[in-house]
């Protein structure tokens, strides 16, 4: 028994990887991680965000929105049985480390920044270039 690693990012393409790397995971028994990853913009954000609470905790709404995501996905019980993974860094370089090991990288084919035009966006292209483990990119 193995893992999958999955990007969720909240974007439909990344909800639709998700529901297939599930699908996918019970046909191998393997278990499904699900991985949200954060960055602080390249600028000081604190002031460029005027009434931003102090206590304001990117972790905690990455978090949050990563739950939200898997229950909407895949309701409340499906979601309870997915590990939830939360990291700062670039998203593709997080499913690259994350995938270490995996016997399976799941992404959608593009999550919110991706140009509709493109049939990849640069997270999935740069994972299916470089992954140490077999990676799938789900379509539309």
């Amino acid at each position: 028994m193995g893992r999958i690693v999955v990007g969720v990012d909240g974007s439909e393409p990344s909800l639709k990887a998700l529901r297939w790397a599930v699908r996918q995971a019970e046909l191998t028994g393997d278990s499904v991680e699900a991985l949200n990853s954060w960055e602080y913009p390249a600028t000081s954000w604190a002031s460029m965000m005027p009434g931003m609470p102090e206590d304001f905790d990117p972790q905690a709404l990455a978090t949050v929105s990563l739950t939200e995501a898997l229950q909407a996905a895949l309701g409340a019980e499906g979601a309870a049985r997915i590990s939830k993974v939360v990291v700062i860094g670039n998203p593709a370089q997080a499913l690259l480390d994350r995938a270490e090991g995996a016997n399976l990288l799941v992404v959608g084919a593009r999550g919110y920044t991706g140009f509709k035009a493109t049939l990849l966006g640069s997270v999935s292209l740069h994972v299916t270039q470089h992954a140490s483990c077999p990676v799938t990119v789900v379509h539309g």
